[in-house]
């Protein structure tokens, strides 16, 4: 038995084929899966369960199906951290806080998106902890839909423009910050997302970092098992 971790897939209606892939690894991976975890950013962009669009009440169906074989966790990623209570139900998701603390076959292990380690972005962080003020939330959730969807696309837009001026090194984790993070979790395994840089660093002293990677070319997911940690790729059909 083993569990798996998931992330950064962006499904968005103008790719089919990640959705379709996703589809594909919910129907066919899950064999011998004792749970699986979904560390944010499942969809490009949401806006509202209200404005949930057709493929994503479609992809609700899957996960809903798949969650009365295993239970299927979700964490927000910065892509869709508006992602509420009503579309988690209907996906059958149990929705996590921000970090996440679990054993995982007797090895203390902490899960997260990743965008909280990136600090050397201190715009981001910025924008980041007014996005996460619940009165923020609440007076976005409240204005009229038009408005919700124009303020998102523009959002989108700057942050696709900034990003290509930002050096590569502020977007990637601050090592102090996951050191800080495993020391106070206690705990001796990281698994995050965010960066898309998939790989399986070795921090001394027994501690680990594992990063999925995202799904714009290839599936990644990250297995855990009793005696093994491997990061593996889905090519797309």
């Amino acid at each position: 038995m083993h569990t798996l971790f998931i992330g950064d897939l962006h499904l968005s209606a103008d790719r089919p084929d990640i959705t379709q892939a996703f589809i594909n690894f919910l129907e066919t991976q899950l064999k011998e899966t004792e749970a699986l975890y979904i560390l944010g950013d499942l969809f490009e962009v949401w806006v509202g369960d209200d404005l949930a669009e057709p493929f994503a009440m479609d992809i609700a169906q899957h996960l809903k199906a798949l969650s009365h074989q295993l239970p299927i966790y979700f964490i927000h990623g910065n892509r869709d951290f508006l992602l509420g209570q009503c579309y988690a139900e209907q996906a059958g998701l149990t929705l996590l806080p921000e970090i996440q603390k679990l054993s995982l076959y007797g090895r203390e292990t902490v899960i997260l998106h990743g965008d909280s380690l990136c600090t050397l972005d201190d715009d981001y962080q910025r924008f980041r902890r007014f996005r996460n003020r619940l009165f923020v939330q609440w007076c976005y959730r409240h204005l009229p839909k038009p408005l919700r969807l124009n303020i998102a696309a523009k959002l989108r837009r700057n942050s696709q423009q900034q990003n290509r001026m930002k050096p590569e090194q502020i977007m990637d984790v601050t090592a102090d910050e996951v050191s800080n993070l495993l020391a106070q979790s206690n705990a001796s395994l990281l698994i995050h997302g965010h960066t898309h840089r998939p790989a399986i660093h070795e921090l001394g002293h027994g501690q680990q970092r594992a990063v999925v990677g995202d799904w714009y070319q290839q599936g990644s997911v990250l297995k855990v098992s009793t005696d093994a940690i491997e990061l593996n790729t889905l090519p797309f059909a």
